[in-house]
């Protein structure tokens, strides 16, 4: 798999519009500056509602009504960081994907992407039973507590992938080498 991976992420990197993206002056910058603020914009609107599941802020506020008025620009945001992110990896296909903080930042957003389509489903739901209570449920707090753990392990593992601490054909030991998905030259 990790060969089929790096065979795709060379056949991307020679394409034109990969080149392109990474060796544009401008363009790679503006992409990772809009990557970032839609993290910071759409997170920030998450931690708000995961706050207020946990009972630390807006507790005197309908969760529904705060999910509801936040829920369309964070979406919004995570649609655009989406489109972002995938350009930030075009640009820089081989390395990205022979990255271990890479691998563990995709392996996050899974983690964080099933909990918060778990989450919204129970959020839903809240109208009827627990909307106006301070303190949502044990099973919505771990939720939230899981939500805003995942997503700041997003971000440092995705911070992490500018740094090549572990890069393929250094002095790695075994485990990271096949933790990053490290193909040996035949």
């Amino acid at each position: 798999m990790n060969s089929a991976l790096l065979q795709f992420a060379e056949w991307l990197a020679a394409s034109s519009f990969s080149v392109g993206l990474h060796e544009s002056f401008y363009l790679y910058n503006w992409i990772e500056t809009t990557h970032v603020m839609t993290l910071m914009l759409s997170l920030g609107m998450l931690a708000v509602i995961d706050l207020r599941m946990l009972g630390v802020a807006f507790a005197n506020v309908p969760a529904s009504k705060i999910a509801e008025r936040l829920d369309k620009p964070m979406l919004i945001g995570f649609t655009i960081m989406f489109i972002t992110g995938v350009l930030l990896f075009t640009a820089i296909p081989v390395r990205t994907t022979q990255s271990i903080w890479f691998r563990l930042k995709m392996l996050l957003l899974i983690a964080a992407a099933i909990n918060a389509w778990l989450f919204r489903g129970y959020m839903l739901a809240a109208k009827n039973s627990w909307d106006l209570e301070a303190v949502a449920p044990r099973r919505a707090r771990v939720a939230a507590g899981l939500s805003l753990a995942l997503w700041a392990g997003v971000i440092v593992t995705g911070r992490f992938i500018a740094y090549d601490w572990f890069d393929c054909g250094g002095d790695n030991p075994a485990f990271i080498d096949w933790a990053a998905g490290c193909v040996v030259a035949e």
